[in-house]
């Protein structure tokens, strides 16, 4: 039932399209559930001119200069695919004219409607996500270590859930992600990722994250159903979403509650006896008190193994309470004594949470300034890295596209005399994405991921649109990675006819 809900009308529901002129990127409603960018690495701003590498320029020992050794695991042909791709994902206006495609009529139609999914397939889908099934993705996971080392992060690639029969269809994709996760080599693998939105209807997380800031504001007002959970808000965090007292939780909406924890739990329970991590992924903060809520009760159940957590939650460092908030949620995790896993990645709902405060009369959650966002990230990857590296049970994800946070990461590491290999810290970027920055770090001796989502090529068309939008508008390294892809093929093609 949700690859069928996903099929209808898989473009118009979450993306709001105009026929008589070009689009924007997916914009979100107070309303509605956005659709979430699935790994939240990148934080938008202008693309800079292009950045020329030069001899023996490095982000402290993480060296992108020599294309040559940085592509070397990537045949040909595949890079060339990459290269066109990634270009042609930076042109605007032919994102816009795709976007608009994906929305029309044409899509009624079989044989255009064909045509187009076709055409998706053979480019962005394969370029940016692993199969459209678990073994099909979990032998993709098994090609990219053999060719490169880099590891598979797998994810099954659903958005989110209105009803409960979806959710529970959702949840039995997530544990076939477990199983196909564990019939890897544990070195080819580091985790497998989970979007509470796809196992609780939208509507109750909302209620839910309503409910807990009311708490919050109101020392006098218990919710009987709470379980035990680290802090999800700090005094700066954003209230403005529930400006009255909420209703409380009907019968039938803590049933429902209870339901969405059991899957959950069972998910944490297959990932805890499977020994593979579960990383929970960010939304946007009318819905991320309840995804908290849910991740920290998780993870004190199952965190048990005083050297690696089973659970990590994502922290979302261009809010501008993010380090208030981990700094309140490590410290319970402490006097509780629960290992505890976090992903750190930048965020993105900038323009969705910018115009929702701005409606509700409030200054927008996110930091003023990309550099804000920047110094936050860098702060709480510190942060991180000094817990993660005095012996306490923490692990640490840093998912970033960001070489100069790489390079920082790198350093601070030698700094800490952490150990590269041992698993409690690692980077993650997204699959078709960031590729120079990901074997750069390899290179210099991190474990490094690729986020790798999988599904059939309709359900994953919101995601592909993103991938799009993100790589016109988001990054230097989109920039840099095309340009050393260019170089590269160059530098092959003048050694063939040399």
């Amino acid at each position: 039932m949700a690859t069928r809900l996903l099929r209808t009308n898989f473009i118009r529901r979450p993306y709001r399209f105009s026929a008589l002129k070009p689009v924007g990127p997916p914009t979100v409603t107070a309303s509605t559930a956005v659709v979430p960018d699935i790994l939240s690495f990148g934080q938008q701003e202008p693309e800079p001119p292009l950045h020329h590498p030069k001899p023996n320029e490095a982000h402290h020992d993480i060296d992108l200069s020599d294309q040559a050794r940085l592509f070397s695991s990537m045949p040909t042909s595949v890079l060339l695919r990459s290269t066109a791709v990634l270009h042609a994902a930076a042109i605007g206006p032919m994102v816009d004219v795709g976007s608009w495609v994906m929305s029309s009529k044409l899509m009624d139609t079989a044989l255009t409607r064909g045509m187009v999914l076709g055409l998706v397939k053979s480019t962005f889908y394969d370029h940016f996500c692993a199969g459209e099934d678990a073994a099909a993705a979990a032998e993709r996971v098994r090609s990219v270590y053999e060719a490169s080392g880099l590891k598979g992060m797998l994810v099954y690639g659903v958005e989110h859930a209105d009803d409960a029969a979806t959710c529970d269809e959702n949840m039995q994709h997530f544990l076939r992600t477990i199983e196909a996760a564990k019939s890897l080599p544990t070195s080819h693998f580091s985790s497998v990722v989970v979007k509470i939105t796809a196992i609780c209807p939208i509507s109750l997380l909302k209620r839910v994250s309503d409910l807990l800031r009311w708490e919050y504001k109101s020392q006098n007002f218990k919710l009987s159903w709470k379980l035990r959970s680290f802090p999800v808000f700090s005094d700066s965090s954003p209230l403005y979403h529930t400006n009255s007292e909420p209703e409380p939780l009907t019968a039938e909406e803590e049933r429902e509650l209870e339901a969405a924890h059991v899957r959950i739990q069972e998910i944490c329970r297959k990932c805890q006896e499977s020994n593979v991590p579960l990383l929970v992924d960010a939304e946007d903060t009318i819905l991320q008190p309840a995804i908290d809520y849910m991740a920290y009760s998780s993870a004190i159940i199952f965190n048990t193994d005083r050297d690696r957590p089973i659970v990590y939650n994502t922290i979302q460092a261009y809010l501008r309470d993010a380090g208030e908030r981990l700094h309140l949620a490590v410290q319970e995790a402490e006097k509780e004594g629960v290992p505890m896993g976090f992903k750190l990645v930048r965020g993105a709902y900038m323009s969705s949470e910018a115009r929702l405060a701005d409606s509700l009369g409030h200054k927008s959650p996110i930091h003023d300034t990309i550099q804000n966002t920047h110094a936050c990230y860098n702060d709480c990857m510190t942060f991180l890295m000094e817990k993660a590296s005095n012996g306490s049970g923490f692990g640490v994800v840093l998912a970033t596209h960001n070489a100069d946070s790489g390079g920082l990461a790198s350093k601070k590491a030698s700094e800490l005399n952490i150990d590269k290999k041992n698993g409690k810290i690692e980077f993650a970027q997204l699959y078709g994405m960031s590729d120079a920055l990901s074997f750069g770090l390899k290179r210099a001796g991190f474990n490094v991921s690729k986020y790798m989502p999988y599904g059939p090529v309709e359900t994953a068309i919101p995601y592909l649109l993103r991938r799009a939008y993100e790589n016109r508008g988001m990054m230097a390294t989109g920039a840099n990675d095309r340009q050393l892809m260019r170089m590269e093929l160059k530098r092959r093609l003048i050694a063939g006819i040399a």
